[in-house]
């Protein structure tokens, strides 16, 4: 186990970096997404974890069908997290939305006074809210990854074995994984249960895990249980979009 990388330990890292992260040094256009932003302000209004992954999907979606550098990402960020809260029932208020964004934008900074610069901003994030449903044509249903990686794990903690399974943070590795893989636009591009698969793989490489009985059949993966319209060069690939998002970071992150 020595030899194994300790992701959640890279985890904790880019925690203790992000809460000292000057957002507005970064850009937009050199492959910065402001979906860090939205985990940030997201984790800070205890927002649910399906609420931040349907806003940085709402996030990716708008941009996907716009010109990024005609719109302010952090109003956007925002405007999702509002719209995630609704989608998901999950009961963000517009002022807190509001001051946690402007807090995280401008470290240090107190809660927005109610005047101008707070009714400016509120109206901002109506607007694009508004603009975001008629962009995705009220189309703002996700289906998740994480339901189907549940799923996976649970059948596969028999199939490990108790024992090995309660070792190995197998789990929480793969959640991992798929929250990192939430800030890239890529995450669009494939089936919520390939990348569940792509993510649980990934865990079981760090650690050096083998899943028992069908090791040793190379004509079959252990993931055509699940997913059998999965084919390997594309399970390779989601891998590979996964391990890429953490050489996109920004060097003053």
């Amino acid at each position: 186990m020595k030899d194994v990388i300790d992701v959640m330990e890279l985890q904790r890292e880019k925690t203790r970096r992000v809460q000292s992260l000057d957002y507005r040094q970064l850009d937009f256009a050199a492959g910065f997404t402001p979906a860090r932003f939205i985990f940030e302000c997201g984790i800070k209004l205890h927002a649910q974890p399906l609420t931040i992954a349907s806003a940085t999907i709402l996030m990716h979606r708008f941009f996907k069908e716009v010109d990024p550098t005609n719109y302010d990402c952090y109003l956007i960020a925002a405007s999702t997290l509002y719209l995630a809260g609704k989608v998901k029932d999950d009961a963000l208020k517009i002022r807190d939305i509001i001051n946690v964004a402007h807090n995280t934008l401008h470290r240090g900074s107190s809660p927005l006074e109610i005047g101008d610069e707070y009714w400016n901003m509120r109206d901002a994030i109506v607007q694009a809210e508004l603009l975001i449903m008629r962009i995705l044509k009220f189309e703002v249903s996700i289906v998740h990854p994480h339901k189907y990686m549940l799923h996976y794990l649970r059948s596969m903690e028999g199939w490990i074995g108790k024992d090995k399974w309660n070792c190995i943070p197998i789990a929480r590795t793969a959640a991992s994984f798929l929250q990192d893989y939430h800030h890239d636009s890529t995450i669009l591009d494939y089936a919520p249960q390939h990348i569940a698969i792509a993510c649980i793989s990934l865990a079981l490489q760090c650690y050096g895990v083998r899943l028992p009985l069908i090791e040793d059949n190379e004509d079959e993966a252990w993931y055509t249980m699940f997913a059998k319209d999965l084919q390997k060069d594309k399970h390779w690939e989601i891998m590979e979009k996964i391990m890429e998002v953490y050489n996109k970071e920004p060097e003053n992150a």
